[in-house]
């Protein structure tokens, strides 16, 4: 279970430049749930996934993940716990290595020293069962070197190491953006199943109203900083695109009418 109670975090406190970018949130995430996350740009949801993955450190607040407080943890620490896919397919893989070699570090990750006494026979014809449910005919390409495959192809091998060990925790940060549309529905299909089939508990942010309304058991609308929706079970189910961006536009009006008042303030009282 993930458990975020009143985490802060400024950037650039006290200059000019100062953003907040989380403000007092508190989130429970339970074991299995798939929650996905929605928000304007610099709403705080990719933020938030960075809080969780320990790119930074909160101005105050707490982070618990699997009974383990991770607040003070380095990235590094918390990677032991997290697996996570980023939005640009080149990223978490090793594009000069093989794709056994790059499955052998996501496989045998913090216990063996050496990579080639990491692949053996054994690990190799798990890696080959392994590629052969992402349907991409890769099971027989176990020498190629991952940086000459296709960005879609990157990125499912990347969902698959990521997921090998069976995170407490798997953050999926815009991982189809950079994608075409053919690739990217592949991509999704993948994770819906490999997280429904291991019961994985995940975070995945998207700017897709398309994959929001029809993916997970949970929905977060972030708004500078904060949670200003959260929906589940029925409520989730029902929820469709149309409905999410009309949210964003009432967000958008209510943020141009404070806008104004503001406006009207200043000038009453300059």
């Amino acid at each position: 279970m993930l458990e975020i109670t009143s985490y802060s975090k400024t950037f650039h406190a006290g200059t000019p430049n100062e953003v907040k970018a989380l403000e007092q949130i508190s989130l429970t995430v339970q074991n299995g749930s798939f929650v996905v996350v929605i928000g304007t740009n610099g709403s705080g949801k990719s933020t938030l996934l960075n809080a969780v993955a320990g790119t930074f450190l909160p101005d105050q607040g707490q982070i618990l993940l699997d009974g383990h407080t991770i607040t003070n943890w380095s990235e590094h620490r918390r990677a032991k716990l997290i697996g996570r896919v980023f939005q640009n397919p080149f990223s978490g893989t090793a594009p000069g290595m093989t794709i056994a070699e790059n499955l052998a570090m996501a496989a045998r990750r913090g216990r063996f020293p050496s990579i080639r006494w990491a692949l053996g026979h054994h690990l190799l014809d798990e890696c080959r069962d392994r590629i052969r449910t992402l349907r991409m005919g890769l099971e027989d390409r176990l020498d190629t070197a991952i940086g000459g495959l296709s960005g879609g192809q990157r990125q499912a091998l990347t969902l698959l190491m990521a997921t090998w060990q069976r995170p407490a925790l798997l953050l999926l940060d815009e991982h189809t953006a950079a994608l075409d549309p053919r690739s990217a529905e592949r991509i999704i299909e993948l994770t819906n199943e490999i997280v429904t089939k291991n019961k994985l508990t995940t975070l995945m942010v998207t700017h897709s109203m398309h994959q929001a309304a029809n993916l997970g058991d949970r929905l977060i609308m972030m708004h500078k900083g904060e949670v200003v929706k959260d929906s589940s079970g029925a409520d989730k189910q029902r929820q469709r695109p149309d409905d999410l961006l009309a949210c964003f536009d009432q967000l958008r009006r209510r943020e141009m009418l404070d806008e104004s008042a503001a406006e009207m303030l200043r000038e009453q009282y300059v």
